[in-house]
């Protein structure tokens, strides 16, 4: 399944391999957008825990998809 997670502040690109391979997008209006494929609940489970390890407040979590057009172009609103 394909994901969009909204968080509250900026992460550097480096953190992609850590949150299991997610797509980091910073945006202008100081959220970070972490958008791509993870294999099962218990993944998005993982990423969820890191994300609240390291005290970012979730602002959304939006499942896309498979076949939807915002596949691989996660939104930037």
């Amino acid at each position: 399944m394909c994901y969009q997670i909204r968080v509250q502040g900026h992460l550097d690109s480096t953190w992609s391999e850590w949150f299991d391979g997610l797509t980091i997008a910073n945006l202008a209006n100081g959220e970070t957008l972490l958008a791509g494929d993870l294999a099962d609940q218990a993944a998005l489970h993982g990423v969820l825990i890191k994300i609240h390890d390291l005290g970012l407040p979730l602002l959304a979590l939006r499942r896309v998809a498979v076949d939807g057009p915002n596949r691989r172009q996660p939104d930037r609103a």
